[in-house]
């Protein structure tokens, strides 16, 4: 699976996705890897620039920031792109969804 995270610093999650200039790009099998850092050319005057967050990731399973808009969410969902609103260390908001996701495929319905 890989994951996509919007950072400022390259350790926290903290930046609303339109805001998303710097993305931090994990793979995740067995044990989290870092893969790369993507620029994204984001205007600081415009707005709705979550689609080119979205653009940048399309190699991506789910994407992590602060917070998203709506328009961005459906350019998501159109893309297949799992967007996750949490904030905080990255290593942290990825050991937390990881334990999720594994929590979740040992649950029987």
């Amino acid at each position: 699976m890989r994951l996509a995270v919007v950072s400022s610093d390259g350790k926290n999650v903290d930046l609303h996705l339109g805001r998303g200039s710097s993305v931090y790009v994990y793979d995740w099998e067995d044990e989290l890897t870092f893969v790369e850092e993507r620029n994204v050319e984001i205007s600081e005057d415009a707005k709705h620039q979550g689609g080119k967050v979205i653009k940048m990731c399309d190699d991506c399973d789910v994407l992590f920031c602060v917070q998203y808009g709506f328009k961005s969410k459906i350019k998501a969902d159109n893309a297949g792109l799992k967007l996750v609103m949490d904030e905080g260390p990255i290593d942290e908001v990825l050991q937390k969804y990881i334990d999720h996701v594994k929590f979740m495929e040992n649950v029987k319905i």
